[in-house]
């Protein structure tokens, strides 16, 4: 077996490299943190969680929070409300985009240009939260749940992102399908489907990171229908509360021990479900990244 040659690194890249390395690894350590902070609190002593106690390391080990926050009633409804969305919404805008991107690729599309146009013309130009509000009051998606899915499955980035990809797959393998007599509807199904799974795992994340974190349409669509309230919506209200009471105590207009027990439990049932609604994004990223980074590169080569 010939021996391999030994590559000398040269000073300026092994310099280049290790300060490469350093600045990427302290970049994900300070992006680690606040999960890690985050969780630390919530299993740590609640006292001392009060006071500001708990920096690196977790004290007084428990984790009573995760099973004291399960008895918070709106919960449950808002943890079915929130996946519901995200997976019903993130499902029709893929495949809305899917269809959609793969039939502006058409030339023979009518009105094609004038369509693709339109659509995109949207990302710039926006009415306004009032409009917007008074158009969705007009189709009676306030106070119900396909308010959230609805306005979200024709996504023109995402849109844009699947056209791209769907044109750098080879034209003859389309070509070679019709000439056999597939209709565009077979071919979309049997081909450009399977072959486009990296952009739409890619659209994917994008759609259900955005769905599981919105909150703002919740708070103005469902003002009327709490059962219909999201997790998020859930945290930014117990938020508010511990905000408003922390306040009220040090400005002493109230100051008694049944007050400082409720912050004390605001705080920590914040915490701790913040990071029941981490978890599941956290969980389903790491099996999607195969798919990102090659999609959103493939989606970007030409418009």
């Amino acid at each position: 077996m010939a021996k391999r040659k030994k590559t000398k690194i040269k000073a300026s890249d092994f310099v280049f490299h290790f300060c490469n390395y350093l600045f990427f690894g302290i970049f994900t350590l300070l992006c680690f943190f606040p999960f890690y902070y985050l969780f630390i609190n919530t299993i740590s002593d609640n006292d001392l969680v009060r006071v500001g106690a708990i920096k690196f390391l977790p004290r007084g080990i428990h984790f009573d929070n995760y099973v004291s926050v399960k008895n918070v009633k709106e919960l449950g409804g808002a943890l079915v409300v929130t996946i519901g969305r995200t997976v019903i919404g993130t499902g029709l805008m893929v495949m809305a985009s899917a269809f959609i991107g793969y039939l502006v690729t058409k030339k023979e599309m009518w009105g094609r240009k004038f369509w693709y146009r339109f659509m995109i013309i949207t990302m710039y130009f926006n009415a306004g939260l009032i409009p917007w509000y008074l158009t969705m009051s007009m189709l009676n998606l306030t106070g119900s749940f396909w308010g959230y899915v609805i306005p979200g499955i024709v996504a023109p980035y995402n849109i844009i992102l699947v056209k791209t990809y769907i044109e750098s797959i080879p034209a003859e393998l389309e070509e070679s399908a019709l000439m056999d007599g597939a209709s565009y509807l077979t071919v979309f199904r049997k081909i450009i489907w399977p072959l486009s799974k990296p952009i739409l795992a890619t659209i994917a994340i994008f759609g259900a990171v955005g769905h599981w974190n919105s909150f703002t349409d919740s708070m103005i669509l469902m003002s009327s229908k709490p059962n219909l309230y999201t997790l998020q919506h859930i945290l930014y209200n117990y938020l508010n509360k511990a905000s408003s009471l922390q306040a009220a105590m040090d400005g002493g207009s109230i100051n008694t021990a049944a007050l400082q027990q409720t912050v004390l439990s605001g705080k920590t049932i914040k915490y701790t479900i913040a990071m029941v609604s981490i978890i599941p994004i956290l969980c389903v990223y790491p099996f999607m990244t195969r798919y990102f980074e090659k999609g959103i590169m493939l989606g970007a080569v030409k418009g």
